[in-house]
């Protein structure tokens, strides 16, 4: 009868631990009518990096939409934060050389 107790309902069924439901759900996505060769490639590469298939999805959305356009200001504020590390005086050419090899062996 103490099994019983034990038996814990936030588990699924194949063991793994499920997320306590006070943490914010992600929202999820259904795709549909996904070509055969896309569904094909999409498994292959899923296996050959030993992810699963909705992970490798997720690692493709995030391939082609983690980069995004810097708009014209945040650029330039970045440039501008570049330039106060380096100073105003433009960099000499052994100056870059020197920052190139260094480390190397």
């Amino acid at each position: 009868m103490s099994a019983l107790l034990d038996f814990r309902t936030d588990r699924y069924h194949n063991g793994s631990i499920l997320e306590p439901m006070d943490e914010v759900a992600m929202p999820n996505i259904t795709l549909k009518s996904i070509p055969d060769d896309l569904y094909d490639r999409l498994k292959r590469a899923a296996e050959e990096h030993r992810r699963s298939l909705n992970s490798e999805i997720l690692v493709c959305l995030e391939t082609v939409l983690g980069t995004r356009r810097s708009e014209p200001e945040e650029l330039l504020a970045r440039l501008r934060a570049v330039r106060r590390t380096v100073g105003e005086r433009p960099l000499a050419d052994a100056e870059v050389t020197a920052a190139k090899r260094q480390g190397r062996p």
